[in-house]
């Protein structure tokens, strides 16, 4: 149900999406829908906490290590695991990507979205500082970079096609931090 939903609102728009519509797509009544999600809106509350959970998760893993790996390492484990979270649950972050602060709801998700790129930056000043990051970009810009790099997979990327995410990853992880220099 979640997933359809979520397809729906991708495809119409949360707005113009009703509990009818996606009753219809799923042959079901509105009673069916409402049995399982008391309201459209925690049927968007699903699908972006879907998206920002593991996310976040992994930021503040990385954020917050005392397992002694360098910032330099717990920023590539970051990079891996966005690209693995964006390739398991690509709708939910495709629908995360569109939401634009029209509700209380959206306005809280933009507001996680910004804690997560804060707390990326700062891992990014943390590499800085222990010399494993060029100095002379700002981490903020740095952060922005990454997740938009990671987030542009959701118009191209299919997790059934030939890269397996943790080969993108990869491929992502040296572009960013090696470059395009031979």
């Amino acid at each position: 149900m979640l997933r359809a939903a979520i397809d729906l609102f991708i495809a119409q728009g949360y707005d113009a999406t009703s509990i009818s519509d996606l009753a219809a797509s799923l042959g079901v009544t509105k009673s069916a829908v409402y049995h399982h999600f008391p309201s459209k809106e925690s049927l968007l509350a699903a699908a972006l906490d879907e998206a920002l959970e593991g996310l976040d998760a992994a930021v503040a893993e990385a954020a917050r290590a005392t397992d002694g790996r360098s910032a330099h390492d717990r920023l590539r484990a970051t990079v891996l695991a966005a690209v693995r979270l964006l390739a398991e649950h690509r709708p939910a972050v495709t629908l995360l990507l569109r939401v634009r602060g029209n509700s209380a709801l959206e306005i809280a998700a933009l507001e996680r979205r910004r804690r997560i790129d804060v707390e990326l930056a700062d891992l990014v000043a943390e590499a800085v500082a222990e010399g494993s990051v060029r100095s002379d970009l700002p981490p903020e810009v740095v952060s922005r970079l990454v997740f938009g790099t990671v987030n542009s997979l959701v118009d191209w990327y299919s997790p059934d096609g030939s890269i397996a995410p943790d080969a993108l990853g990869d491929a992502i992880c040296r572009l960013l931090f090696e470059g395009l220099l031979a």
